[in-house]
C-alpha cells in the first residue's frame, strides 16, 4: 500500500474527485453518483483533515479502513474525524458505481460554538468501518432531509445566521445517528452477545495460559483486536449489554481468579499477584480492595472463618 495523501481541505477534495468548486469553503454536501476515480492515481489511501459523514452504497468496491475491509453493497452510515486513514480500491475490473451522500465539514467550521467541543462525545467517528450504522428506510429519510436542509442553507446567501442553522443541524443529525445506534445495538442482539461470549472465552483462555508473570494482564487494546472490534465500539456494547466497560470485565476475572486462590491454595499474596501478570503486589491489593472492600488477607480471612 502507498503512503497516504492528505487532504487538507473541501475544496482540494473537491477538486481531487472532479467536482465543482464547493459553495462554502468549510461544508460541503456532495452526491456520490459525482464523484468520479481517477484510474491513474498512484496511492489508494486517503487521510482528510476534516470530518466526514457518509451514507453510502457502492457496487464492485471495498472500502479499507484500517485493517478493516467492508463492502458496501448495501446502504451504511460511517463517520471519519479529521486524521483517519480509509481508502477505497475496486474489487473488480467493473466500473464502480456510488449512491448516497457525503457530508464533509471543518474543524474550523465548528470553531467558537458548543459543538467543537460536543462532537468529541459522539463515539461513533472512532468505529471501524465494520462498526458502521446500518439504516431503516424510515431513519435514512430523516437523515437525507436533514441533509437536504444543510445543502439548502449554504446554497442561499450566506448571512450570521448560516452557520448556527448548519450547525444546529448537524447536531440534529448526530443526535439521531447516537438514537439509531443504540438501536442496532439491541436489534443485532445475536451477533452483540456472541461477542460477548466470545470475551468471557478469550478472557478465561488468556488467564488459563499460566504465562501471566510473563505476559501482564490483558490490555484493553488487546481484547478489541482480538475480537476484531474498535476499543470504543466494545466499550458501549458492553456497556448497553452488561452495564460495564472492558476494563470492568478484565477486572472481574482478575479478582474472580485472585478469591479462588485465596480461598483454595495457600499461595502468598505476593505470589498470587505476580501469577495474575501484575508487576507490583501493592497493585493487586489495591484493585482487590476497590472491588471487595476487603484486602486480599482479610479476604482469605473471613473465608476460613466462615468455612
Amino acid at each position: 500500500m502507498s503512503v497516504p495523501r492528505r487532504i487538507k481541505s473541501i475544496s482540494e477534495f473537491h477538486k481531487l474527485r472532479n467536482l465543482p468548486e464547493p459553495e462554502h469553503p468549510l461544508v460541503s454536501v456532495v452526491d456520490y453518483r459525482l464523484i468520479q476515480h481517477d484510474s491513474s492515481y498512484d496511492w489508494d489511501s486517503l487521510i482528510l483533515d476534516f470530518y466526514s459523514i457518509s451514507l453510502k452504497r457502492m457496487s464492485n468496491a471495498k472500502i479499507r479502513y484500517g485493517q478493516q475491509v467492508y463492502d458496501f453493497d448495501e446502504g451504511v452510515l460511517f463517520f471519519m474525524a479529521p486524521n483517519q486513514v480509509f481508502s477505497i480500491t475496486k474489487s473488480s475490473d467493473a466500473a464502480m458505481q456510488h449512491a448516497g451522500w457525503l457530508l464533509l465539514f471543518h474543524p474550523d467550521f465548528l470553531w467558537n460554538t458548543s459543538l467543537a467541543k460536543a462532537i468529541k462525545k459522539y463515539d461513533f467517528f472512532d468505529y471501524a468501518v465494520n462498526e458502521a450504522l446500518f439504516l431503516s428506510a424510515k431513519e435514512e429519510s430523516t437523515l437525507n432531509g436533514i441533509i437536504q436542509n444543510i445543502e439548502q442553507e449554504y446554497q442561499t446567501n450566506i448571512d450570521k445566521f448560516s452557520q448556527p442553522i448548519i450547525i444546529s443541524q448537524i447536531e440534529t443529525l448526530l443526535n439521531y445517528a447516537d438514537r439509531f445506534y443504540q438501536r442496532q445495538f439491541i436489534t443485532r442482539q445475536v451477533s452483540n452477545h456472541q461477542i460477548l461470549d466470545r470475551l468471557e472465552r478469550l478472557l478465561a483462555d488468556y488467564f488459563d495460559d499460566g504465562d501471566l508473570m510473563h505476559k501482564g494482564l490483558p490490555t484493553v487494546k488487546y481484547i478489541s483486536d482480538s475480537l476484531h472490534v474498535s476499543p470504543t465500539y466494545l466499550r458501549n456494547l458492553l456497556q448497553l449489554l452488561t452495564g460495564q466497560s472492558t476494563q470492568w470485565h478484565i477486572h472481574h476475572k482478575v479478582i474472580e481468579i485472585a478469591k479462588e486462590q485465596l480461598s483454595t491454595t495457600d499461595r502468598s499474596v505476593s505470589e498470587i499477584a505476580y501469577n495474575l501478570g501484575f508487576e507490583h503486589p501493592q497493585s493487586f491489593s489495591k484493585l482487590f480492595k476497590s472491588k471487595t472492600n476487603l484486602t486480599p488477607l482479610a479476604f482469605r480471612a473471613s473465608f476460613n472463618g466462615w468455612s
